[in-house]
């Protein structure tokens, strides 16, 4: 299969080729970035030298449609709608990398984002794009949302314990630790190492934008979910380490029981029950996500850490897409 990456020379487009240079049934098309247009991908990242070298093209969409049969958008929230729209009108299987279509509810997402969705029947079509969850919906779409990779850290553990009654699902915590690159490649002075570095903060407190998209696939288990979740800056690369904070009247053995039950044969989702503390240089540059259960006194604390763009982004949107195109979902997956 011919797939192509838009908006191919940020973080995720970078995580994207690395995974798609040896993927036994991808092969990459187009690279599409305005900024780079012209250039060889490995001018960009000489990482790449003699791994992919595919001269990077500007925004012609015409061309990218007729000579793939899936993209990958990695564009900004807002732009994205349109390119989605204009691919899957197309004919060819999208993974969307933004926010624009993992809120099915278009007023909540205007009202979180700040503009407007134009194309609601689209975002009807979106399968929210955790295969370990929804994988039945993502086999059976040719769109697929990729999820935010905060909201992965916090759903995933999450949504097997509240679909099952086990906690107390009104008032949960998530208090979530993340590198650099979740802001993605640009210049920012806040970003910048000498702001960063020996340094350690909260951001958008109670205005994050992965609050509502956590609390909004969670109720997808039938209960009403009330997440609080804070986002910290950590003076790091990659990775996401989340603790969660909840109430319950089970066993650490019914509650690992319940999770391990879900996730049976899932190859990235790895549990622990035994004291183990994941740790995110664990999971960097992989797709697993390591959760570990901790329980005293009806207290339950959870830990989950992810490489943010790895199963965070780009290595869930090559899991989408294995799924559906009816792949083995680990194929050319760390």
């Amino acid at each position: 299969m011919i797939v192509s990456v838009i908006g191919a020379t940020g973080y995720t487009g970078y995580e994207l080729i690395k995974i798609l240079v040896r993927h036994p049934r991808f092969r990459i098309g187009h690279l599409v970035s305005e900024t780079y247009e012209g250039k060889a991908f490995s001018e960009v990242y000489p990482y790449f030298k003699n791994l992919c070298d595919t001269v990077i093209i500007g925004r012609d969409y015409e061309k990218v449609a007729a000579e793939s049969e899936a993209v990958f958008l990695c564009l900004p929230h807002a732009a994205a709608q349109q390119a989605a729209d204009f691919f899957h009108g197309k004919g060819l299987k999208v993974v969307d990398l933004s926010a624009d279509f993992r809120i099915k509810d278009a007023q909540l997402y205007e009202t979180v984002y700040k503009t407007k969705h134009i194309f609601p029947d689209l975002l009807e079509k979106a399968a929210y794009g955790i295969p370990e969850i929804f994988g039945e919906e993502i086999a059976n779409t040719d769109m697929v949302a990729n999820p935010g990779c905060y909201p992965t850290t916090v759903i995933m553990p999450l949504f097997p314990l509240i679909k099952d009654g086990l906690i107390d699902a009104s008032y949960v915590i998530a208090d979530s630790k993340s590198g650099t690159t979740g802001a993605g490649r640009k210049a920012d002075l806040t970003l910048s190492f000498s702001e960063v570095n020996e340094d350690f903060r909260p951001y958008n407190i109670f205005g994050h934008r992965h609050n509502p998209e956590m609390n909004h696939i969670l109720e997808r288990t039938g209960q009403k979910a009330d997440v609080t979740f804070t986002a910290h800056l950590l003076p790091v690369n990659k990775g996401i380490e989340t603790t969660i904070y909840a109430k319950t009247d089970k066993s650490l053995a019914e509650l690992a029981s319940c999770m391990k039950a879900f996730y049976k044969d899932r190859r990235f989702v790895r549990i622990y029950d035994n004291g183990h503390v994941p740790s995110i240089k664990d999971v960097v540059d992989t797709n697993f996500i390591d959760i570990s259960l901790f329980l005293k006194d009806g207290k339950l604390i959870i830990v989950s850490c992810i490489d943010n763009l790895i199963k965070g982004s780009s290595g869930a949107a090559v899991q989408n897409l294995n799924v559906m195109c009816g792949l083995d979902e680990t194929a050319g997956i760390l």
